[in-house]
């Protein structure tokens, strides 16, 4: 009995070393022959790459979050315009003012240029022009040295005076004009006329233009407005020349 349990044991100890060298004989790789396959990328992957792409714009981004804001121009060109014929204005009176008349007036010396020291000057910037009377002109110079220069300037003007020493001023007698001069100098008063119209109506011109450039972003109704503004400013300068134009020819033909 003794014997058969030995055995019995030691026939179990065999068969249990057995199993646990089976089971710890596992292989270390694949066979050679076999190929590694991975595993396609998810979808999601390109779905997330496609996110970063730029998007298209749109023709309506522009008016979304974003308002255009045009500046007014119309002030500004208005007063360009006033200025120009303003302007237009001052040299004709300036204009006007060099044409002699029948009678004594004060500017009509200013034009004449004198050369005195070296230096070429306005003669009412070296002498003080005064009116006597209706006929008679006064030129008192700053500096009595240059009494001979001044008298010089004012006979070779194209005014057709010769003025006397007086002391130490000068003193000019305006001689009537003859019917010829007269005509001939209604007929550059009314070329100045003209052409100083033609310069307001430029500025008017342009000013206008102005507003056509801005297109569509200047409303219809402002422009309208601005246009008939435009006009009424051209038609007050038009008519302030035309009246400084009718006096001229007025005191020219009293001689």
């Amino acid at each position: 009995m003794i014997v058969r349990r030995l055995l019995s044991r030691t026939a179990t100890v065999i068969a249990i070393r057995a199993s646990s060298v089976q089971s710890k004989t596992v292989p270390c790789r694949p066979p050679h022959h076999s190929p590694i396959h991975l595993p396609p990328p998810p979808p999601s992957f390109a779905v997330a790459r496609r996110g970063f792409a730029k998007r298209k714009s749109s023709k309506y981004d522009d008016d979304e979050g974003q308002v255009e804001v045009v500046p007014n121009i119309a002030p500004a060109a208005k007063a360009a315009a006033s200025s120009q014929m303003e302007a237009a204005l001052t040299a004709l009176s300036q204009q006007l003012t060099k044409l002699r008349t029948g009678r004594a007036s004060v500017g009509m010396l200013d034009h004449i240029i004198v050369e005195t020291g070296g230096v070429k000057m306005p003669l009412n910037g070296v002498a003080v022009v005064s009116v006597i009377d209706a006929k008679t002109l006064s030129v008192t110079p700053y500096d009595p040295h240059a009494l001979k220069e001044i008298e010089n300037a004012i006979v070779t003007s194209p005014l057709g005076l010769n003025p006397k020493v007086d002391g130490e001023r000068l003193i000019a007698a305006i001689p009537p004009l003859s019917k010829e001069h007269i005509q001939a100098v209604c007929k550059v008063v009314s070329k100045s006329s003209e052409e100083v119209k033609q310069s307001i109506r430029r500025a008017r011109q342009k000013a206008l233009d102005s507003v056509k450039k801005a297109g569509s972003s200047f409303p219809k109704d402002e422009a309208k407005k601005f246009e008939k503004e435009v006009d009424d400013l051209t038609k007050k300068f038009i008519k302030a020349a035309e009246e400084m134009c009718k006096a001229k020819e007025k005191e020219i033909s009293q001689g």
